[in-house]
């Protein structure tokens, strides 16, 4: 049995303008603020002593990786993102960035926003433009019906109102 895996697909190099601020902020705070401090923790665990018996230092040096490890991924992903424009020419279609909500086959509501696969949140309701639901309620106007195959099988949904701009 190999433990080769398939290369995942790449995701759509798209953000919205906060996304890209919010990456930015994520990575000078950890270059400019974080990582400094490890360093600085690094080197006065290292002058204890026995690096292999010393738990200080091993913990620091891990986390030293793993902040040059996002370091070095925000670097290269920021160069390759495309900031979307606030907003289409024709705002009553979902399009990247859209505020929608949908009613599903069951009566409930839910509200998404299409975004980056960087900036997805299920807490806000945040979707990437790559996952199922979004790809097909992309070019869908009020009171459309489709229909998505997501985790939990088969499901239909109706748009029932499509917004861009400022948080409501």
């Amino acid at each position: 049995m190999s433990r080769w895996r398939a290369p995942s697909p790449k995701s759509t190099a798209i953000i919205t303008e906060e996304g890209h601020r919010t990456l930015k902020a994520e990575l000078d705070h950890l270059w400019r603020t974080l990582r400094p401090e490890v360093v600085r923790a690094l080197s006065a665990a290292a002058a204890e002593g026995d690096r292999s018996e010393n738990a200080e230092y091993i913990y620091r040096k891990k986390q030293l990786g793993e902040i040059d490890r996002r370091v070095r991924y925000l670097t290269k992903r920021l160069t390759e993102l495309k900031i979307a424009p606030p907003q289409p020419t024709d705002t009553g279609a979902v399009f990247f960035g859209a505020r929608f909500d949908v009613e599903d086959e069951d009566g409930d509501v839910h509200t998404y926003r299409i975004v980056g696969p960087d900036e997805t949140d299920a807490a806000k309701g945040w979707i990437s433009i790559d996952s199922p639901l979004a790809r097909s309620a992309l070019k869908k106007r009020v009171d459309d019906e489709f229909e998505t195959e997501l985790p939990g099988g088969r499901k239909r949904f109706v748009v029932t109102r499509v917004s861009y701009g400022a948080v409501r």
